[in-house]
């Protein structure tokens, strides 16, 4: 009985720890069997991962586009005001040289000729 016990622990030993390599280099790392299908998933799989896929990079999108077209406005908005202090500036500085009515007229000319440019 005791021969019985004693060979079916030494196999169970031998499986759980590796010999020594035939080739001598054991500070290698031991590789495992080669397979090649071990990572393949299903085609059903694989296209709902597409699917997932797709509508995040669609709503990274829309957040992008949304955060840009809020960048756009307020550059617009920057730039509108520069434009107006600008002009305003302008008038200032002909109302020094000339009189009132006439720097009201110019104003009213140039904003015709903005409307028929545009």
């Amino acid at each position: 009985m005791a021969k019985t016990k004693a060979v079916a622990a030494a196999p169970l030993s031998a499986l759980t720890t590796p010999g020594l390599r035939k080739n001598g280099k054991q500070w290698h790392a031991q590789k495992s069997a080669f397979r090649p299908k071990a990572g393949q998933t299903s085609y059903e799989k694989r296209t709902l991962e597409r699917k997932a896929m797709a509508a995040m990079k669609a709503k990274e999108k829309e957040m992008k586009d949304e955060k840009e077209d809020e960048r756009q406005r307020r550059i617009q908005v920057i730039k509108g005001k520069r434009a107006a202090k600008e002009e305003k500036e302008r008038y200032e500085k002909m109302a020094e040289k000339m009189h009132r009515k006439r720097v009201e007229r110019l104003k009213r000319r140039e904003k015709r000729n903005k409307l028929l440019k545009s």
